[in-house]
């Protein structure tokens, strides 16, 4: 078939990732990049070539008429710029989360529905192995599980700006919290009955009802319980900013990575954000004196994609979903569910209660 044609929106470090991919696989072929930053458009075509630039999306969409749109803008422009796209005729890869609201995230639902076109949105975990191998293993830890995590930034500079920006429309928690409950989900395949959350304003450079320090409490019908922190700013403690450990009857599996006492600035470290590098396996199995019984494990997972080749990874999984037709509407259901799960939690801060999904 003929080279699928497509418009990357939004030029920071997810979209240039992205537009690398395409740059890289030859069923695609960029006709326009469009950001409102001159300095990114320029890093970028110095890495993949001369290319059609714009700083306005209708006038790109308007001249080139795509096939496909890479939506990597601020999240409070998803929704607007994904049924613009779909409206326009072209399927769409946009980064989470997919809308500031349920309701919107419905409406973009439906309209992928009504126009026949693909919506992929990035929950780039569910790209990477050892991601994989780590729900893999905590699935068969047994019922319930307790699952703990975490990934704080301690951003400065241009870093702080952008999850300030961010911040405007939606919280770490809710921003960041996506990826992890759709992996808590993925873990127990249970369904979640509440959410609870507390939340910090920690800055008086953020609005007054915003906040950058939240934690989120999920409750599982199968007694399974999980909990996500996420904090964004100058003031953010670098110690165990990176946990992923879940628990269970039969024992326990940790993404093994020290996360205590390293460089100042490693917090923020995209790349850093995906790894795994191993796995620590422990087993709960007792002998008849009650020690255990069985040694620990370790998972190797070194061998591991950086964050470009995750992100091809996902962009061979969009180009497969264009190609073969494939039904996106499990995957749209998860990230509209998981929406649902992270925006009770943003309310539960708000309103101090327990809110009951």
């Amino acid at each position: 078939m003929d080279k699928i044609r497509i418009i990357v929106l939004g030029c920071g470090n997810m979209g240039s990732s992205h537009a690398r991919a395409y740059h890289a696989l030859e069923d695609f072929e960029i006709v326009a990049l469009v950001d409102r930053n001159e300095d990114n458009l320029k890093k970028l075509t110095d890495q993949i070539g001369s290319c059609p630039v714009y700083s306005d999306f209708d006038q790109a969409l308007k001249q080139h008429l795509p096939d496909a749109v890479c939506i990597c803008t601020y999240p409070s422009t998803h929704a607007e710029f994904t049924l613009k796209a779909l409206d326009a005729g072209a399927h769409v890869f946009v980064e989470k989360p997919i809308a500031e609201t349920v309701q919107d995230a419905e409406a973009v639902v439906a309209k992928a529905a009504e126009t026949g076109k693909k919506i992929v949105v990035g929950y780039i975990l569910r790209h990477h192995p050892g991601w994989k191998k780590f729900i893999d293993a905590a699935s068969g830890l047994g019922k319930p599980l307790v699952m703990r995590m975490n990934l704080n930034q301690q951003s400065t500079g241009k870093e702080w700006k952008v999850h300030k920006s961010i911040m405007e429309a939606m919280s770490p928690i809710v921003d960041c919290g996506v990826h992890y409950v759709d992996v808590m989900c993925q873990m127990t395949r249970a369904n979640p009955v509440s959410v609870s959350a507390i939340g910090a304003r920690l800055s008086d450079e953020i609005a007054e009802d915003q906040y950058n320090y939240g934690q989120l409490q999920v409750r599982f019908d199968d007694g399974s319980v999980g909990w996500y922190e996420s904090g964004w700013g100058p003031m953010i403690s670098e110690q165990a900013y990176f946990v992923k450990d879940v628990m269970g009857p039969k024992g326990s599996v940790s993404i093994s990575k020290n996360t205590f006492d390293l460089p100042r600035g490693s917090s923020a470290d995209i790349g850093g954000h995906t790894s795994v590098q191993r796995l620590h396996l422990h087993h709960s199995e007792r002998d008849a004196d009650g020690a255990l019984s069985r040694e620990d494990e370790f998972i190797d997972a070194s061998n591991e994609p950086d964050h470009d080749e995750l992100c091809l990874l996902e962009q061979k999984f969009f180009l497969k979903s264009i190609q073969e037709d494939l039904d996106l509407s499990d995957h749209l259901r998860e990230v509209v569910h998981t929406l649902k799960i992270v925006l009770a939690s943003d309310e539960s801060v708000k309103t101090g209660k327990t809110v009951v999904l």
